[in-house]
C-alpha cells in the first residue's frame, strides 16, 4: 500500500534519520513535506504517517491529513508531533473545542489542548504502559516498555478528558508525560503516540511491531 510519510524532513535530528531507516523497510512509503501540494492530495494513499517535527511548515495540511484519515477510514499513524496534531483535530471536530490550539505555535492561547510538559523530554525515555483491551495493547502487549521521546509538549489533562468524553480511547500513559497514545475504536487503524517507535530501527534493521501493524 502507498504510505504518505507527512512531515518536514531535517536529518540533523536523530528522529528523522530513524524515520528514513524505517521508510527504507516500508514498501511504497515516501516523505511528503507539509507545504508540498501533495500533502493535500491523499485520495490515493492507503495510509498516512504524520511525522515528528513541529511546528510544521503548513500546520493546516497536517490537520487536513488527520481529518482525511478519520473520516475516510484511511489508515493513520501519528507520532510525537503527529500525535499532538491528531489530538488537536479530534478535539476540534469531535469534542466541540473549535478554538483549541497548540501552545508551541500559539503561546497566548487561553487553554491549549497541547501544553508544555512538566518535564521536557528531549532525547529522554519514559516507561509507557499500554491500556489493556486497546489496539495498542493488542499490537505491543500490555507490559510496560521504554518509549523514546523528543518533545516538550503533550496532551493537557483537560484535553484528555474532553477527548475521552468524545469517544477517543486513551491507549497508553507514562510518568511525567501523561497520555502516551490515543486511538479511534471505530476506525480500521487510527493510532497516535507521543513516543517515537521508529527510533532504534537504524540499529536493529527491523520494524517495531507498531510500524509493522500500521503498514499491514
Amino acid at each position: 500500500m502507498r504510505i504518505v510519510a507527512l512531515g518536514d524532513r531535517d536529518t540533523k535530528y536523530l528522529t528523522h534519520r530513524e524515520v528514513d531507516a524505517a521508510l527504507a523497510l516500508l514498501e511504497g512509503a515516501d516523505w511528503v513535506a507539509t507545504d508540498d501540494p501533495a500533502a493535500r492530495d491523499l485520495d490515493g494513499a492507503g495510509g498516512v504517517w504524520l511525522l515528528p517535527g513541529t511546528p510544521y511548515r503548513d500546520a493546516d495540511a497536517a490537520l487536513h491529513a488527520v481529518r482525511h484519515c478519520a473520516t475516510t477510514g484511511t489508515r493513520f499513524l501519528g507520532t510525537c508531533g503527529g500525535f499532538q496534531y491528531a489530538c488537536i483535530a479530534l478535539a476540534r471536530d469531535r469534542a466541540g473545542l473549535a478554538a483549541t490550539a497548540h501552545a508551541e505555535s500559539d503561546p497566548d492561547a487561553p487553554a491549549p489542548i497541547i501544553a508544555p510538559l512538566q518535564c521536557s523530554l528531549y532525547g529522554e525515555t519514559r516507561t509507557v504502559t499500554p491500556v489493556a483491551g486497546t489496539r495498542l495493547a493488542q499490537i505491543c502487549g500490555t507490559a510496560p516498555f521504554d518509549g523514546y521521546h523528543y518533545c516538550g509538549y503533550g496532551l493537557s489533562d483537560d484535553g484528555a478528558g474532553a477527548l475521552r468524553d468524545a469517544g477517543v480511547t486513551i491507549a497508553a500513559t507514562a510518568p511525567d508525560a501523561g497520555v502516551e497514545a490515543i486511538e479511534l475504536p471505530d476506525h480500521p487503524f487510527f493510532l497516535a503516540t507521543a513516543f517515537q517507535p521508529q527510533v532504534g530501527v537504524g540499529a536493529s534493521g527491523r520494524l517495531p511491531a507498531l510500524l509493522a501493524a500500521f503498514a499491514h
